[in-house]
């Protein structure tokens, strides 16, 4: 439980702030579609065949052809009926020739942590690119908690038994300009997901059961400028903290905190422009942090943006602002996410056939009701008080910031059929605004048992892991993953879970027990994972 302190900014002033937040991205996102309708193109020429390796879905400009540039050089000028000198068409060929290129299609970008490593799409059609994936596990944790329950994680939810944890079927359909992709979602995250969520809890209609089993529904339009130009409206992937949502793409399986602790998707509306071949950007205004609804008032802003300059280096960053405490509407959230990754050895002909590194840097912090984002004073309680954050005043501050790292390295051998990744990383997260919130009788505000997420609260991690790979071809992997955890605070599932004395829900909590949280796991995990 956590007390509100009062707000700093007036309702008026917050709904104007609101109002200005949502006008000045709508006229950004505007003003990027007008600059892409306002482009003027020479007159339309014969397709060309350009075959590129596919992009992941955060990455794809479009499927249809670019149009060529508006400073094309068009062609000279010749007398009538005599052919100018040299080839049959010189002119055409000199317009193909400076035609756009697909955006990041000069090279395999299929190596990177995050991407899809299929170089085709295997259920394509003219208006319709299909996908299906499925993800298997089986963890075996050394803690052996007997409700078989995972605590801390959206890529694992059970231990101990053969688990079907993701499910996705649909596609990206794409005709002329207007574009489109969903997703669907089951298995266990189609549980999991959702209940990270606190804005379902707000009004009617059951936000939660409602959109469970979306994991990825947009409709959008596409201009044939630059080098592409989307707006697209819906749920969509974030592509904060690196990793896919889709773990076919990833290097490991349990991603660290720095991933799996921030948003898998948004659900608002976004720009996407490609100035160039190697860089893109983009602007979002979005219900909130990995949100279905509004916390508060005001929505949640924010960006990405990627460069590619050659094929074996990519730098990705990511910025959000905004409300997402509830009952704070004058709590400010900041977040900063920064990724490089290197392909530094590449011998397509060699058992060892090449060697990469990723690396992610988050910074973050909250501000206002009670909390600051360094150098506060204040403690959890009050004098005299048991109540959760009642210490944390807008005259005493809590210190409330999020900082956190991963490193990855991945080895591929065989011709690509084998990979090998070792990495981890650490979370400092004081005022556990970020930690995902154990479940069970040790969900936050179950009254005695509850796992404190108070503001003044303190919380410290890191974890690392190890994982085989055999990708037998571009379908499927079959991925062996070993995952050690910690944890300042008891935080884990013990032996003991986190339901009851033995485990079952349809068990009553006798007065006095306790979840059995501890402060380390360890796991050995299995996953079969199937894309087509």
């Amino acid at each position: 439980m956590s007390v509100r302190p009062p707000a700093i900014v007036s309702s008026a002033a917050r709904r104007f702030l609101r109002t200005l937040l949502v006008v000045s991205t709508l006229i950004g996102i505007l003003l990027g579609a007008r600059a892409a309708s306002a482009q003027t193109s020479p007159p339309p020429l014969p397709p060309t065949p350009s075959p590129s390796p596919p992009l992941s879905p955060g990455d794809k400009a479009s499927e249809a052809q670019s149009a060529p540039p508006e400073n094309a050089t068009p062609p000279p000028a010749t007398t009538a009926g005599a052919p100018a000198f040299g080839a049959a068409n010189p002119p055409t060929a000199a317009l193909l020739d400076e035609k756009p290129t697909e955006p990041f299609a000069f090279g395999d970008f299929g190596w990177l942590n995050g991407a899809n490593r299929q170089h085709r799409a295997l259920l394509d059609s003219p208006v319709f690119t299909g996908s299906f994936l499925l993800d298997l596990n089986y963890a075996y944790s050394f803690n052996h908690p007997i409700d078989d329950t995972v605590v801390g994680s959206t890529a694992l939810s059970r231990s101990d038994e053969l688990t079907i944890q993701f499910v996705g079927f649909g596609g990206d359909l794409h005709w002329e300009h207007a574009r489109g992709r969903f997703m669907t979602q089951f298995g266990y995250r189609a549980t999991q997901i959702p209940r990270n969520d606190n804005s379902t809890n707000k009004g009617q209609f059951d936000p939660s059961t409602a959109l469970r089993y979306i994991s990825e529904a947009y409709g959008g339009y596409h201009w044939d400028e630059m080098h592409g130009v989307n707006v697209d409206v819906g749920i969509f992937m974030s592509y904060v903290g690196l990793f896919s949502y889709a773990a076919f793409e990833n290097w490991a399986y349990q991603p660290s905190y720095t991933s799996d602790n921030t948003p898998w998707f948004f659900n608002g509306i976004r720009l996407q422009m490609y100035p160039s071949e190697v860089f893109k950007g983009e602007l979002w205004l979005i219900n909130g942090w990995q949100s279905y609804g509004v916390f508060n008032e005001i929505p949640g802003i924010g960006f990405q943006v990627l460069y590619r300059p050659i094929e074996s280096f990519e730098i990705l960053s990511n910025g959000y602002v905004g409300w997402d405490t509830q009952d704070s509407p004058g709590r400010t959230r900041v977040h900063s996410d920064n990724s490089a990754e290197l392909r530094y050895y590449n011998s397509p002909k060699s058992f060892f056939h090449r060697a990469a590194f990723s690396i992610t840097l988050d910074f973050g912090f909250e501000q206002g009701d009670g909390v600051t984002g360094f150098g506060g004073s204040g403690k959890e309680f009050a004098a005299g008080s048991n109540v959760g954050g009642s210490g944390c005043t807008n005259s005493t501050p809590c210190d409330q910031n999020f900082l956190s790292g991963m490193f990855y390295h991945r080895m591929w051998f065989y011709g690509e059929k084998i990979g090998w990744t070792f990495g981890g990383g650490v979370m400092h997260n004081p005022g556990r605004y970020l930690v995902l919130a154990p479940t069970g009788a040790a969900t936050p505000g179950t009254p005695v048992t509850g796992f404190d997420m108070s503001a003044g609260t303190k919380f410290d991690s890191w974890d690392a892991s190890t994982t085989l790979d055999w990708m037998p071809d571009e379908v499927q992997t079959w991925r062996l993953e070993y995952v050690y955890r910690a944890a300042s605070v008891p935080y884990f599932a013990g032996h003991g879970g986190v339901t009851s004395p033995d485990g079952y829900v349809t068990t009553a909590v006798p007065t006095g027990w306790r979840p059995d949280l501890v402060k380390t796991e360890a796991k050995i995990l299995g996953a079969l994972l199937i894309r087509f």
